[in-house]
């Protein structure tokens, strides 16, 4: 079976909606075995008041926490019994597969640098994001594209995108069930001469891949398009690029609202898009999604949102338990060692 540690400390919710969806998951057949690591009683007082499975459940202590606001290597530095890490060591040791937070992204990703070790070919970590699509994709026609990297590794080289692309097209075979996914780099042109130096080499040494289907260069408005499956880029312009993709989520919602509160007409109107607004809405809920990974390690992390809510909780234990089961990290090292 499965295993998966949870830190329940690093939700912005806290343990009421981590608990809370792992108590939910407990109760599927199919569920994981679950080890929740943080305070012991603030654990048990949750679970006393959900419905859960005893069986499925452990409970590991952890007496200290890292917060939203702290500074990642100060904060880690100074609680070496910070949940997010003694549940790091859990997947080290081997009592767990996989590790899944909610927690300050900055420590969660400096505890797995030091508790687990990079994949040989791997120079930086990546941060996984996902981007709502046009086009679906998979057997599980999902609709969406992984973007990497979205944050962790701001300067990046030729060997850090083409990593990138091999380990992002593992991650988008198992997730999304699509056996050959397609990987891009995002750049100012589709022209191979295009982009920075690190770029242009990426896209030359990926074209002789036979790895993955590697399409090329996209330009920015492809990605809500569906282009790519996969499309890799610097943390820089990953992080920027996913902000944007968010805040015109947000900005169209509120000027829908805003429109049907103006004008009867305008009402009447929204009312009869209302399957296509709905639609909208189920596309960019990012809890359904649950969580990205953070690749680049020899051991799984999935990272929730910190404004995680039980919904996404549950969603990412099950996402951390389809790269557990599809063995991700063997595939991944595969790739990188045949390239």
């Amino acid at each position: 079976m499965i295993r998966v540690a949870l830190d329940v400390m690093g939700s912005d919710h806290g343990p009421e909606a981590t608990v809370g969806g792992a108590a939910t998951i407990s109760r599927s057949p199919s569920a994981p075995q679950l080890v929740l690591v943080g305070d012991e009683g603030a654990i048990r007082a949750v679970l006393a008041s959900r419905e859960h499975d005893p069986s499925k459940v452990r409970v590991v202590h952890a007496s200290e926490v890292c917060r939203m606001d702290d500074k990642p290597k100060e904060a880690l530095d100074a609680r070496p019994d910070a949940s997010v890490l003694v549940a790091a060591r859990l997947v080290r040791s081997g009592e767990a597969d996989v590790l899944v937070s909610a927690g300050n992204t900055g420590a969660v990703t400096l505890a797995c640098a030091r508790t687990f070790e990079r994949l040989p070919g791997v120079g930086r970590a990546a941060l996984g994001a996902v981007v709502p699509t046009e086009r679906r994709r998979g057997e599980k026609r999902d609709p969406f594209s992984l973007l990497l990297d979205a944050g962790l590794t701001l300067d990046v080289s030729a060997d850090d995108l083409v990593a990138f692309a091999l380990m992002g097209s593992a991650y988008a075979q198992r997730i999304s069930k699509n056996p050959r996914p397609r990987v891009a780099l995002l750049s100012i042109g589709s022209e191979a001469s295009k982009g920075t130096a690190a770029i242009v080499e990426a896209h030359a040494r990926l074209s002789r891949s036979t790895q993955i289907d590697f399409i090329g260069n996209i330009e920015g408005m492809d990605i809500p398009r569906g282009t790519a499956d996969v499309v890799v880029t610097g943390g820089f312009t990953g992080n920027i690029v996913l902000k944007m993709l968010e805040g015109i989520s947000e900005t169209v919602m509120r000027l829908a609202r805003a429109a049907g509160e103006a004008s009867v007409r305008y009402k009447a109107g929204l009312a009869l898009l209302a399957p296509a607004i709905q639609r909208v809405r189920e596309v960019t809920d990012w809890e359904q999604y649950g969580g990205v990974p953070i690749l680049g390690f020899d051991r799984l992390c999935i990272k929730a949102h910190g404004r995680s809510t039980e919904r996404a909780i549950a969603n990412a234990l099950k996402v951390a338990t389809i790269t557990a089961r599809t063995d991700l990290i063997t595939a991944m090292r595969n790739a990188l060692a045949n390239a």
